[in-house]
């Protein structure tokens, strides 16, 4: 099964249905939901995905939608310690990434993930610069099969989301 790391852009993008992320988002999932594809994110990102920089924001009547969706078994959630978040300040240094990128970053990279989806240009630029192997930074994306690939009605809830 493929790790594969999901920045919080790439969760927000299909959680709110965002019409030029929300097609690729999900059908990542449904490679994730068919157990193809484990997706790993930080314990940041259930903080940051309810508001991003210049995005609006998922409200609190959205809270329990968000609590279930993060506990699915194709999504693994990796606590911040220490180490991680030192690396993370040594990649705001060496390679001049924000800090709450560098935390997903840094996690991706010690939990040994290849790659890293996000829709972050500024992060998509730092590609196989990072990491040893160098870890790919890169917009989400699947085969084109599984991208044409259509929801069945009980896989969506009423919002669109995956169940």
């Amino acid at each position: 099964m493929e790790l594969r790391y999901w920045d919080a852009c790439a969760f927000l993008g299909l959680l709110k249905k965002e019409p030029d992320k929300w097609e690729v988002c999900r059908a990542v999932l449904q490679e994730a939901k068919a157990g193809n594809i484990q997706i790993v994110t930080s314990a940041l990102t259930l903080v940051e995905v309810i508001k991003l920089k210049r995005r609006v924001p998922i409200g609190p009547e959205d809270a329990e939608r968000i609590k279930r969706f993060f506990k699915h078994k194709w999504i693994d959630v990796r606590n911040l310690e220490r180490y991680t978040a030192e690396t993370a300040r040594e990649m705001v240094w060496e390679h001049g990434v924000e800090p709450k990128d560098a935390v997903h970053v840094a996690t991706a990279v010690r939990s040994h993930i290849a790659r890293l989806d996000t829709f972050d240009d500024d992060l998509v630029e730092l590609d196989g610069r990072i990491g040893e192997p160098p870890l790919q930074i890169t917009y989400p994306s699947v085969n084109q099969q599984a991208l044409a690939l259509e929801p069945k009605e009980d896989e969506l809830d009423d919002q669109g989301q995956a169940q």
